[in-house]
């Protein structure tokens, strides 16, 4: 069974379509392409700090954020991610087919995914 993926973002940050695009590929790329991605709407500041969103776009990955930076404060604002062209509003196809396989792998090892395991 595949992984559980949640996109985050608010509706102030165009960004969160590049990242809906890219993930959508990246899942055909894992062969995963009629996985339901499922979609949350961070409204308030106060909703974004109940749940940790550190910016639209963000991917979670069984409930991980595999691009997280520890430093990088809660609130709704748009996200940036260091990508190897460049900075980006949305982690490339190849990173995110990364981060999943890292998940998926983690999950047949018993070991249990966090921010520390998937660096």
């Amino acid at each position: 069974m595949g992984v559980e993926l949640v996109l985050q973002y608010f509706d102030g940050c165009p960004n969160w379509w590049l990242a809906d695009q890219r993930l959508r590929s990246a899942l055909h790329h894992v062969e995963e392409s009629s996985r339901v991605v499922v979609y949350q709407l961070i409204r308030t500041p106060q909703e974004a700090q109940a749940v940790g969103f550190r910016g639209s776009p963000t991917v979670l990955v069984d409930g991980i954020d595999p691009f997280a930076d520890p430093v990088t404060p809660v609130g709704l604002s748009c996200r940036l991610y260091r990508t190897p062209v460049g900075v980006e509003g949305a982690p490339t196809v190849d990173q995110l087919v990364d981060a999943i396989r890292r998940v998926e792998r983690l999950r047949a090892d018993g070991t249990e995914a966090t921010p520390r395991t998937l660096r």
